[in-house]
């Protein structure tokens, strides 16, 4: 059932860091029929036609128990998340620091080839089985581009580098850099440390322009975190111990942020 793993070797080098990973993406309808299934690491080895049935009745019961389908299932270190899109819904397993909005967007990328190509071939997915080669490599494609890099590997590498310098800074209790879209390609914290910071902090969402150049924030502990777009393609996150002056982590935003966009001149 479903369509078999035959993406070509990819075009472009994906981002691999420890902060973030895509395990799984499963494409089911309604019924629970996985007709598409990837996996991106050998961490989990989930069967696509036990997790399609298994999500499906979930959603059924939370919607008749209290009115509602949820959207997340958290497992500690992992989560489920669920995108219902018309006919079609999308499973994606991740790690639980995984930005929903950049998942979204993949998404809907996979979603509008996919719909296309149901409505030219006249499709009913509820009925027939999709099976076919060529569309599994299409949506390998947007997939494997969506995951791939967007910048010059060797100029981001570069910056991680010098982010990875910067916590050696006293003042700074923890450092993190994130895409545009709000992946996030290098944290000073761990996992765990990781996680609970983006709990608290609920900006991580996508980002639709550049109206917001810095944003600041106290933590109830009294931390504070002072952060800055760059070129509209990174955004930059230091958090202060709260003896800190504010004006001394001004200075240190300032400083990384040029030279954060002089790296990213080489460009």
């Amino acid at each position: 059932m479903g369509i078999k793993d035959q993406s070509p070797i990819r075009s472009k080098i994906r981002r691999s860091f420890d902060n973030t990973v895509i395990h799984n993406l499963f494409i089911f309808n309604k019924s629970g029929i996985c007709f598409y299934g990837k996996n991106f690491t050998n961490y989990f080895n989930v069967e696509k036609n036990l997790v399609s049935p298994f999500i499906t009745a979930l959603m059924s019961f939370s919607k008749e128990m209290i009115g509602k389908k949820f959207k997340t299932i958290e497992m500690g270190d992992v989560k489920f998340v669920i995108f219902e899109k018309g006919p079609i819904i999308y499973n994606i397993l991740c790690d639980s620091i995984e930005n929903e909005a950049f998942l979204e967007d993949i998404v809907l990328k996979v979603n509008n080839r996919l719909r296309a190509y149901i409505n030219k071939n006249k499709i009913n997915i509820d009925a027939e089985i999709v099976y076919d080669s060529k569309l599994n490599e299409i949506l390998d494609n947007i997939i494997d581009d969506s995951l791939s890099s967007e910048f010059d590997l060797k100029v981001e590498q570069e910056i991680i580098e010098y982010m990875k310098e910067i916590t050696l800074i006293e003042e700074l209790d923890g450092i993190i850099l994130l895409t545009n879209r709000g992946k996030v390609i290098y944290s000073s914290y761990n996992k765990l440390d990781l996680k609970n910071f983006l709990k608290e902090v609920e900006f991580r969402v996508k980002i639709y322009n550049n109206s917001i150049l810095k944003l600041f924030y106290t933590f109830k502990d009294k931390r504070f975190i002072f952060s800055e777009y760059v070129q509209n393609k990174y955004f930059i996150i230091l958090v202060f111990d709260s003896h800190v002056k504010f004006g001394m982590a001004e200075h240190y935003l300032t400083r990384i942020v040029h030279s954060v966009k002089k790296m990213l001149s080489n460009l």
